[in-house]
């Protein structure tokens, strides 16, 4: 028997799904948020750089100053609440509430599942995948505890995320705003670099992709026919060359410069163009391997979760600890690999009959039926995207992070969402068993490791059990 996703009680139920989900992801963000009073991980940095936005003390930033401009804008705001004011400390240089410097970062990490959801709804218009691939990306762990701390990475995968779905809205609507909804998407990809430049992936992702519509079309027009049904085609390849110059690359271009104004009248020197160069011999000066960081880890082993990083730890009595780890969900990221490598597989198989339904020289025949939408399409944005943010690391030689898969390990679970949603709506009942039980497994493990996504307290034993490997519990 088919499950039919597509029924409209289906689809109101995906809503309230969708609805759900972002509510629990909300709770989870916000619960405990002030609990550690001290610096946790980079805070040290962005904590305190936010707060010498507020103070006006001269330094020196190695990334772009947008995400500690929103942590100043959430530190200003978060002392005027009514709540969280029961821990503060002075680590900043003032006195502050540590929810004062959290909560924004809870906020934008609450907005990545919708964000998710509406970006995957446009890929296809199947609210059964819009909540999948939202619950997908509200099960990892990596990007909850980014979410919960004064860091920067959230803040650059909304922006970035933020105006690719804007691209595609935007040939959905008119004219009037098509124009509008396209600048609005410069300007998020623009505010996405001012984060941190590998922020400006999403931006090089969507370049790639309404390249290879345009081509496409390009050879649909020389043919007169159309070999593929694809709406993500067709609203890519709509995209105007002006529209692309202006809104795609001048527009993020002056968005990053304007963003470094308030941060150049603080800190005159260096000026605007030294500060750029600043920032990248910093960058290519930071070696790597464990005498640099012990919790330095190379492009290759974040997809496996080789590296998982202790973002805090303490033994807070004999044998029970207080445990933050920056690590995904296990089995969401290796079942997200696979999925991307039959995603791969699915983009060459298709090519194939892309290129042999071309090698027919008259109109292609009306009997020849268009390819699916969702065999191309999908498949296509998630690869494109994953592989772009994942790509630029694999030459850089100074100390990475698990943190900086975060990109591609978003797209790699949207693909994973995509083949559960397939399976869902398979005849065959084993696939529907294997697209649940995947669900299900995913939200086991989920729960398995929250307790050190949370930090909530542990014993020795059920920590081990978390962090399988002796040589990670032996570092912490």
């Amino acid at each position: 028997m088919i499950l039919n996703l597509d029924t409209e009680s289906n689809k109101k139920l995906a809503i309230w799904g969708i609805v759900v989900v972002c509510l629990v992801s909300i709770v989870l963000r916000f619960w405990g948020l002030g609990r550690f009073n001290i610096f946790v991980f980079d805070e040290v940095y962005y904590a305190k750089f936010a707060n010498n936005y507020l103070t006006n003390t001269q330094f020196f930033n190695s990334h772009p100053p947008l995400s500690q401009y929103l942590i100043a804008i959430g530190i200003w705001i978060g002392d005027r609440l009514p709540i969280g004011q029961d821990t503060t400390n002075t680590l900043t240089g003032s006195l502050h509430s540590t929810f004062s410097y959290r909560w924004i970062n809870a906020l934008f990490g609450s907005l990545i599942p919708p964000l998710v959801a509406a970006l995957a709804y446009q890929l296809n218009q199947r609210f059964s995948y819009a909540f999948l691939a939202a619950l997908f990306i509200s099960l990892d762990g990596l990007f909850l505890v980014d979410s919960r701390y004064a860091l920067n990475n959230i803040f650059l995968i909304f922006f970035g995320l933020l105006g690719q779905l804007l691209v595609l809205l935007a040939s959905r609507n008119s004219e009037r705003l098509y124009r509008l909804i396209m600048l609005c998407a410069g300007i998020s990809f623009g505010a996405s670099g001012a984060c941190k430049w590998n922020g400006l992936s999403f931006l090089f992702g969507i370049f790639i992709l309404i390249a290879i519509a345009k081509i496409w079309k390009l050879i649909e027009s020389d043919r007169q026919s159309s070999i593929v049904t694809n709406s993500l085609f067709d609203q890519l390849a709509s995209i105007r060359l002006i529209e692309l110059v202006f809104s795609l690359i001048i527009i993020p271009i002056i968005i990053y410069s304007l963003l470094w104004i308030p941060h150049l009248i603080q800190n005159p020197t260096p000026n605007f163009i030294d500060v750029q160069w600043s920032i990248l011999n910093y960058h290519e000066q930071v070696g790597n391997g464990a005498g640099i960081h012990p919790y330095c880890a190379n492009w290759y082993t974040w997809p496996l979760l080789m590296r998982p990083l202790a973002y805090y730890f303490t033994e807070y009595k004999p044998n029970y600890y207080y445990d933050v780890h920056a690590m995904g969900n296990p089995l969401l990221w290796w079942l997200a690999l696979a999925a991307i490598f039959g995603l791969i597989w699915l983009i060459i198989k298709n090519s194939w009959l892309i290129i042999d339904r071309l090698r027919i020289k008259n109109t292609i025949s009306a009997s020849i039926p268009a390819l699916n939408i969702n065999y191309i399409s999908v498949p296509l944005f998630i690869v494109v995207n994953y592989v772009i943010n994942l790509l630029p690391w694999v030459k850089v030689t100074r100390c990475l992070f698990i943190y900086h898969y975060m990109g591609a390990v978003l797209f790699a679970s949207m693909g994973l969402a995509w083949f559960v949603d397939i399976c869902l709506r398979s005849s065959d009942k084993l696939w529907q068993a294997a697209g649940l039980t995947t669900i299900f497994s995913i939200a086991g493990a989920f729960v398995f490791w929250l307790p050190i996504y949370l930090g909530l307290s542990i014993e020795k034993t059920d920590l081990h059990y978390r962090l399988w490997d002796f040589w990670i519990f032996n570092w912490i």
